[in-house]
């Protein structure tokens, strides 16, 4: 793996094959997945993909998914660093990438996330930006990102002004969920750009059982440690339960995040310290063998993979009807409670304890039924293809219709 890692575009290309690159910030959480698995795919198809990425986040585990990408990816993986939050390095970031599709020559330009949908599509809003040397589509798949900003803060305001600008040279958005098309639809709006529900898949492997380890905790949480990812309320379902009940059961806490601190200090304040673990980040069925119930007390999601891991391993679960994860539950959905509602969250913890294996597994076979039904990597990875296809359609029309109009004239 090289930083800045250059590929010439080929003298021919076979028919229907298509050049991708695809853009993102932090090689971490579902997005990450989502790319790698996107992209594998991708190039098992045929086509000629590559990947750029922050080069300061991820660690170890980012980087070995990388080395196993990689040999797949013939355009290569390039890593550069980029910062999370706006920053003076942007515009020099922005031009190394634009520097880099250049060589690249893609077809599609596929940004991911707030700061990689940025990237990936700035050079066609800054001219003195370098530029691919054919014409090619912008594709943008959020990821939460943007749509989590709350609207009425200022800074918020000027990140959804630029993504409404950004909006208007996208050619195609890809959204996990249809929540979170109806999200941008409301803060953002449609100018130009086409856009469809393209739910994240899992692969048919996935869905093999998951047992606890012997010793598994009580309850397990895994994710990012941020406060949109309710852990906090989490901890204080934990402290009404030992309130309730006289002890706290056990909670794995798996992953990682700019709130430990703060939230190893609450669960200090409420008394629940010594019934808390922390585990780093790990493969996700690694990390559902360490608890015996998952619990996502999310305030804001757009479709978690590891409810989609969780369901698909039968791991009995709790969470919150938030975004868009009343879409993988389907008929199911009642199952869910509110969000921010640690006594909620507590009766829901106490009645999940209570239930019989029998009961459990009911529950859990049937969600998994519906998740292998609606969420497949295939089906995911065909549909983007045919919008990516659509998406060149209508570009090419547009330019064929462009080069008329000035000749008759």
């Amino acid at each position: 793996m090289r930083d800045e890692r250059q590929s010439e575009a080929s003298d021919e290309k076979a028919p229907g094959r298509l050049r991708i690159v695809h853009v993102m910030r932090a090689p971490i959480g579902g997005l990450f997945r989502h790319v790698v698995d996107l992209a594998g795919a991708q190039a098992e198809r045929g086509h000629a993909v590559g990947l750029i990425a922050d080069s300061s986040t991820g660690g170890e585990r980012a980087e070995a998914a990388l080395r196993m990408l990689e040999p797949s990816l013939e355009l290569g993986v390039t890593r550069l660093r980029m910062r999370r939050l706006p920053s003076w390095s942007d515009p020099i970031v922005a031009f190394r990438i634009a520097a880099a599709l250049k060589r690249l020559a893609p077809d599609v330009v596929h940004g991911h996330g707030a700061k990689g949908g940025l990237y990936a599509r700035l050079p066609a809003l800054l001219p003195f930006l370098p530029s691919p040397p054919h014409p090619h589509i912008r594709v943008y798949t959020p990821h939460g990102g943007s749509l989590h900003f709350d609207p009425d803060a200022l800074v918020n305001r000027v990140y959804l002004t630029v993504e409404r600008a950004l909006e208007r040279v996208t050619d195609f958005i890809p959204f996990e969920s249809a929540y979170a098309q109806a999200r941008f639809a409301k803060s953002i709006g449609f100018s130009s750009s086409a856009s469809r529900v393209v739910p994240n898949g899992l692969r048919p492997g996935e869905f093999e059982p998951v047992a606890p380890i012997t010793d598994a905790a009580d309850f397990l949480y895994v994710g990012e440690w941020r406060r949109f990812k309710g852990v906090d309320t989490l901890i204080e379902a934990l402290a009404l339960i030992r309130e309730e009940k006289g002890e706290a059961p056990r909670l794995a806490l798996v992953g990682s995040g700019p709130d430990e601190a703060a939230l190893r200090a609450l669960a200090e304040r409420r008394g629940v310290s010594d019934r808390l673990s922390f585990a780093p980040p790990m493969p996700a069925r690694e990390a559902l063998r360490l608890g015996r119930i998952l619990v996502v007390p999310s305030r804001a999601e757009s479709l978690p993979y590891i409810v989609l891991e969780a369901i698909a391993a039968r791991t009995p679960l709790i969470a919150t009807n938030v975004g868009g994860i009343p879409e993988i539950f389907g008929e199911y959905a009642d199952r869910l409670i509110a969000s921010d509602d640690a006594a909620a969250l507590a009766r829901a913890m106490i009645a999940a304890g209570r239930m019989d294996a029998a009961s459990r597994r009911r529950a859990s076979d049937a969600l998994a039924e519906r998740v292998a039904e609606n969420f497949s990597l295939a089906a995911m990875e065909e549909a983007v293809l045919r919008g990516y296809r659509e998406a060149l359609e209508v570009a090419g029309r547009r330019r064929a219709a462009e080069t008329v109009l000035p000749q008759r004239a």
